[in-house]
C-alpha cells in the first residue's frame, strides 16, 4: 500500500485532525465536504441550496487536486440534517453528476453536522492522472 494526502488551499482546511483526501492505488477517498466557504472559513448562507453547491464545489476542488473528477466518483455519501430537503439536494446532485452514470450513493440523516452545516458529502473516485 502507498497511500499519499491531498491537500488543497481550494477546498477548506480540514476542522479535525484528518486528509481532505487519501490516494491508495488509483483510487481516491475524500472526506466529507461541508459548506465552508475556502476563503472565509464560514457557513455560506443561504440554505439548502446555496450550502449543497458550496459542498460539491468543495468536493470538486478535492478531486482535482487528486487527479481526479465528478465523473470519476463511484461512490458518494450525503448526509442531511433534517431529511425533508432530500429532493432540493437530489436535484442538485443530478446536475453536479450530468448525464453518465452516476455513483453509487447513500443518503443519510444525521441529528448534526459540524460548525451547524446543513450538509455534508463524502465520497470515493477513481483516481485519471497524477497530480
Amino acid at each position: 500500500m502507498t497511500k499519499r494526502e491531498v491537500h488543497t488551499a481550494a477546498a477548506p482546511e480540514p476542522v479535525g485532525p484528518y486528509s481532505q483526501a487519501v490516494i491508495d492505488g488509483d483510487v481516491a477517498y475524500l472526506s466529507g465536504q461541508v459548506p465552508l466557504d475556502p476563503a472565509t472559513g464560514k457557513i455560506v448562507e443561504g440554505g439548502i441550496e446555496a450550502q449543497a453547491e458550496q459542498a460539491f464545489a468543495n468536493l470538486r476542488a478535492v478531486l482535482e487536486a487528486a487527479g481526479s473528477s465528478m465523473d470519476d466518483v463511484l461512490r458518494a455519501g450525503i448526509y442531511l440534517t433534517d431529511l425533508s430537503l432530500f429532493p432540493i439536494v437530489n436535484e442538485i446532485y443530478a446536475r453536479q453528476f450530468g448525464a453518465g452514470p452516476k455513483p453509487a450513493r447513500s443518503t443519510i440523516g444525521v441529528a448534526a453536522l459540524p460548525l451547524g452545516a446543513l450538509i455534508e458529502i463524502d465520497a470515493i473516485a477513481s483516481v485519471t492522472s497524477k497530480a
